[in-house]
């Protein structure tokens, strides 16, 4: 639940805000339970921080009330019935699929996998479905969720999106972005 509840709130907010209103949020919050009946306005104030938090706390609230009463508690363990919860798109059930039962559904399709996705030349897309399936079929299956976390992480330290660290990447002589440039 934590890790469904943290990846909901990351949507436009960084992991530095999410983790400093998780800390408060998931001493508060054990179970699904006690999300489904929290008080809307309350809950707002509590994830604030993180923006879009009307949606967000909303989303929250009425996805722990449909895991209890439709999945009696437990957090759903497919693709179907994960993106059936409000506020769940496909980046963050693949997340809960991928680290919290291991199932590798599809690849989580985030800003900076996205950004150096484009850059690297795997996919001419925008739509984070469509890269997604770019992606799908050039990794192998058991690589996808680390694949993406290896994005994640390259984007933050050396792809950035304004300054990309070009001259330092080991990526550059694969790198459509990097050989379009120089």
């Amino acid at each position: 639940m934590e890790l469904l509840i943290a990846t909901i709130l990351s949507a436009q907010c960084t992991d530095i805000m999410v983790n400093k209103v998780t800390e408060n949020l998931f001493k508060k919050y054990k179970k699904s339970e006690d999300y489904a009946s929290a008080n809307l306005i309350e809950f707002e104030k509590e994830i604030h921080s993180c923006g879009f938090y009307h949606n967000k706390a909303k989303n929250i609230i009425n996805s722990a009330k449909i895991i209890n009463e439709k999945y009696k508690g437990k957090i759903p363990a497919t693709m179907e019935e994960l993106i059936s919860l409000p506020g769940v798109a496909r980046k963050t059930a693949n997340i809960v699929l991928g680290n919290a039962f291991g199932i590798a559904a599809g690849i989580p399709v985030d800003t900076h996998v996205r950004r150096l996705s484009q850059r690297l030349g795997l996919t001419k897309e925008n739509d984070p479905e469509k890269i997604e399936k770019n992606l799908m079929i050039l990794i192998p299956k058991p690589e996808w969720l680390k694949f993406s976390y290896l994005l994640i992480e390259h984007g933050r330290n050396i792809c950035k999106a304004k300054k990309p660290r070009c001259e330092i990447c080991p990526l550059q002589k694969f790198c459509f972005y990097f050989n379009t440039l120089f």
